[in-house]
């Protein structure tokens, strides 16, 4: 199975588990990990998926994300999560 083989199903799966999941927690183990597992990442290393990282971007310091991705030991992606439903606006 390629790459985009591999997005696919996990886009298939998500989908339908999106009405069985509820709050920030759930979201993130459900929907969120089998995408970044998918692009390659071990979500169960964190060298490469970092929890609650504190992320000082812009103006915000001492400000945590739900995970950073790290390429090469060094933060390449952050990712902030919320719960399935949660209006972003």
């Amino acid at each position: 199975m390629d790459y985009s083989d591999r997005i696919r199903e996990v886009a298939r799966q998500v989908e339908s588990r999106m009405s069985q999941v509820s709050g920030e927690e759930a979201t993130k183990m459900s929907l969120v990990a089998p995408f970044i597992a998918a692009l390659g990442f071990d979500v169960f290393n964190p060298l490469e998926v970092i929890p609650e990282f504190t992320a000082d971007v812009g103006i915000k310091k001492g400000e945590k994300v739900d995970y950073a991705l790290a390429v090469n030991g060094s933060p390449a992606v952050l990712v902030e999560c919320k719960a399935v439903g949660t209006d972003l606006d």
